[in-house]
């Protein structure tokens, strides 16, 4: 098992290697590799003497920042995913099934149509943590009111959480300003256009955070895999456990949606197929969870950039896209 789950860690990091060198060269306009390595050699003083061309800020301003906020994202959204199932035993868990996505949504979409661009560059992040963590408390606040009816509970709340901050969206969206629609639209689809080293940290904090806090309760969330009544009698204190997770997770996918919007199936789909290579643990399955979700958002960037030239696509449409056949194969394997 060690020696397959070392190369399995080793091909899935090539890959995440590979598709952004991939996605760094291709978009719109196809960058040849030696124009890239050249941009990035002047960029990083490897080249001090070599003369800066037009291509230098489409690979550097543009495209590597972009790569970079797409591997945070998707190996962020993968291990929440994986916790969420988790805590929940649930396996259609995601951060979108709690209303987390959704708030966030809500917040962005209430300063696109009624609010404006106040705070510069950090209007829509600062909007989207704050309608993501608004979710949170609310999710929190019913589930204090229904302590101890079961994991089931928690599911019903976030998706009441869900619709209700989804209608507010649809209602903002509607009432308000009609020449923002575009925004909006891209907005609620998610999207990386919005990336740059200006907030390319605010993606690094809420995967590390997730990444960090699964590895350190590994063992923990191991046990709970045996049920809640084994887990008590390992003296693992459950309820902490479970409402600790879910705070965790809440505050990493506020970080993430806040600079990409809501893309979906991510969280959900990822920990299925880590699992199949990496096992039920999660030590191990946290590390495949997150080099598999990184590669999976570079290359659904890459193809909702290219399919439809020179117009982009919200890279939620292609996530969504491939997360439904993803479930229907599921179904279907288990019923076979």
């Amino acid at each position: 098992m060690t020696a397959r789950f070392a190369f399995s860690v080793a091909v899935a990091g090539l890959a995440v290697v590979a598709l952004a060198c991939i996605s760094v060269a291709y978009g719109s306009t196809v960058i040849p590799l030696e124009q890239v390595i050249g941009a990035l050699g002047r960029a990083t003083g490897i080249l001090p003497h070599a003369a800066a061309t037009p291509i230098d800020r489409i690979v550097v301003d543009l495209r590597l920042p972009r790569a970079l906020v797409a591997i945070a994202v998707g190996a962020g959204l993968a291990v929440i995913g994986l916790n969420l199932q988790t805590i929940t035993r649930n396996d259609l868990a995601d951060p979108f099934l709690f209303g987390l996505s959704a708030g966030a949504a809500a917040g962005a979409v209430a300063v696109i149509t009624r609010v404006g661009d106040q705070l510069g560059v950090f209007t829509l992040p600062i909007a989207a943590f704050t309608g993501g963590m608004c979710a949170t408390g609310a999710v929190l606040l019913l589930l204090r009111r229904t302590e101890g009816q079961g994991n089931e509970r928690l599911v019903l709340a976030g998706l009441a959480v869900s619709f209700l901050f989804t209608a507010l969206t649809n209602y903002l969206v509607f009432s308000g300003d009609q020449r923002a629609a575009h925004s909006v639209l891209f907005w609620t689809m998610g999207g990386l256009g919005l990336s740059s080293w200006q907030n390319i940290g605010i993606g690094a904090a809420g995967a590390a955070l997730v990444l960090a806090y699964t590895l350190v309760r590994h063992r923990q969330l191991d046990a709970l895999l045996a049920g809640e009544q084994t887990a008590e009698s390992l003296g693992i204190p459950v309820r902490r456990l479970r409402n600790t997770t879910f705070l965790v997770t809440s505050f990493s996918t506020a970080l993430l949606v806040s600079i990409t919007g809501v893309i979906g199936f991510i969280g959900l789909m990822v920990p299925h197929i880590a699992r199949a290579i990496a096992g039920p643990l999660h030590a191990r399955l946290a590390v495949v969870s997150s080099l598999i979700g990184a590669a999976l958002m570079l290359g659904s960037d890459l193809l909702a950039r290219t399919l439809l030239p020179p117009q982009e696509l919200p890279v939620g449409v292609v996530t969504s896209s491939i997360g439904a056949f993803f479930v229907i194969a599921m179904l279907m394997h288990r019923k076979g």
